[in-house]
């Protein structure tokens, strides 16, 4: 039986200041193909880290996916408390797809 795995992009808030992608890429990668990890840092006006998050790109069957967000959703990770939820697209991948269409 060949299981239907889709790419989702999720977004991950919560984060510390000292995540790295490798950090991520290992921690989601046991439910599903870790394609492309992005942390932004928003910083205030004088440069200091106020919040953290990333936009991470999971290939993984609909059952993994779920299994992912409720396994990790709101728990305590290297300094943070993780906040998943899937994403929009991101506009360069949206403005691809307008293109192809």
């Amino acid at each position: 039986m060949k299981v239907n795995r889709e790419t989702k992009r999720l977004y991950v808030g919560g984060l510390s200041q000292n995540i790295s992608e490798a950090d991520l890429q290992n921690q989601f990668s046991r439910f599903g193909e870790v394609s492309d990890v992005e942390i932004i840092t928003r910083k205030d006006d004088q440069g200091n880290p106020q919040k953290v998050f990333a936009y991470i790109n999971i290939s993984a069957a609909e059952a993994d996916l779920k299994k992912c967000m409720s396994v990790l959703n709101k728990t305590k990770w290297k300094g943070g408390t993780l906040q998943i939820q899937l994403a929009k697209a991101s506009f360069l991948h949206r403005r691809i797809q307008i293109i192809k269409t």
